[in-house]
């Protein structure tokens, strides 16, 4: 698979992304997007954020997993601060208002739930 593109792949076909990384490169001034998979309910994006970038408060009509792959992201909910550094996964329920800040340039996987 190339780093342009979107696996669809099929319910019953395993299916082996080799380097997500790959697929949404950092670009200076601008957030970075990649749907890297999409199953059935499932899709999985990637957000590419140079440093500094910040995504004010907004939600999502979904629950959202939100895991770090690079860098560090700041995430605000519910009045709390949360840092997340590779490695590590913040859930978000249904519909929580939200903002996200590139503290480095970094990379997130977000996967909405139920979607």
């Amino acid at each position: 698979m190339s780093g342009t593109d979107t696996t669809l792949a099929q319910d019953e076909q395993v299916t082996l992304i080799d380097d997500v990384l790959a697929s949404a490169p950092i670009e200076e001034g601008k957030l970075g997007h990649r749907t890297v998979l999409s199953v059935g309910s499932a899709r999985v994006v990637v957000l590419a954020f140079p440093r500094g970038h910040h995504m004010r408060e907004h939600r999502s009509h979904h629950p959202l997993l939100l895991q770090a792959l690079d860098g560090l992201v700041r995430v605000t909910a519910d009045g709390q601060t949360y840092d997340v550094r590779p490695g590590g996964l913040l859930y978000l329920p249904n519909a929580r208002p939200h903002s996200v800040e590139a503290l480095e340039p970094s990379r997130v996987t977000l996967t909405p739930i139920g979607v």
